[in-house]
């Protein structure tokens, strides 16, 4: 905890080092994985804060407190990402809001952010959000569905299939981290050899994202390592 004592910028600062070492440690370019700061419940002079240290790619859950920091940061020039669970009835306002969704478990959902993506925007980059704990209460399609999935959404005009994301079950046994995160970089590689061409691997947060990049995250979603712990 010592190092929330330091702010934000110093906490990303500490964070980078993380990740460049665990980039090393696997012989990986460190420049290989992006870093997502989740802002979410955080005001926006925290992600203000943020970006003035240098950050630029932001993550929201929650679609109203995601689009008021959109429209109150539009200056900064940032990258907005939704990673949360996302209804049919806020696409809309995701998909001209946010140049990322990581979120997409079912096709309707797709469908819906494709047709509402402002034909003046860049195509909306998407990852299909996998469930590789098998947790019944946990979002994400089935692996064994994912192929069919993957395959609408890639045929979707505006948008861009970009890869794959997961939230598996918190776990402190290390193997079984780099054992679900080996699953969804798998998944990934199958579907590339099948003729999709997918270049990301949205896994790891703060407390797995060593294993994550050992299996080949290409983006981390870090929320508590930079914007420090709640009371």
């Amino acid at each position: 905890m010592e190092d929330y004592k330091s702010g934000i910028s110093g906490r990303l600062q500490n964070l980078a080092l993380r990740i460049a070492r665990a980039a090393e440690a696997v012989g990986r370019e460190p420049a290989g994985v992006r870093l997502l700061a989740v802002s979410k419940t955080w005001p926006a002079d925290s992600v203000r804060e943020a970006a003035a240290a240098g950050q630029r790619a932001f993550g929201e859950n929650y679609v109203q407190e995601g689009v008021a920091k959109v429209e109150a940061l539009a200056g900064l020039g940032l990258e907005w990402h939704f990673i949360g669970p996302l209804q049919s009835n806020k696409t809309r306002l995701v998909a001209n809001s946010f140049a990322w969704v990581h979120s997409i478990d079912r096709l309707k959902i797709a469908e819906r952010l494709s047709e509402q993506r402002d034909v003046h925007l860049p195509p909306l980059d998407v990852c299909i959000q996998v469930n590789v704990s098998g947790e019944a209460s946990k979002s994400g399609v089935a692996p064994d569905d994912l192929p069919e999935l993957a395959r609408a959404v890639a045929a979707l005009p505006r948008l861009r299939l970009r890869g794959l994301m997961a939230i598996p079950e918190p776990t402190s046994d290390v193997a079984l981290q780099r054992a679900r995160f080996a699953s969804l970089r798998q998944l990934r590689e199958q579907l590339n050899a099948g003729g999709l061409q997918l270049d990301t691997l949205s896994m790891g947060m703060s407390d797995d994202l060593e294993a994550a990049i050992a299996e080949g995250s290409t983006m981390v979603r870090v929320g508590t390592a930079i914007f420090g712990g709640r009371a």
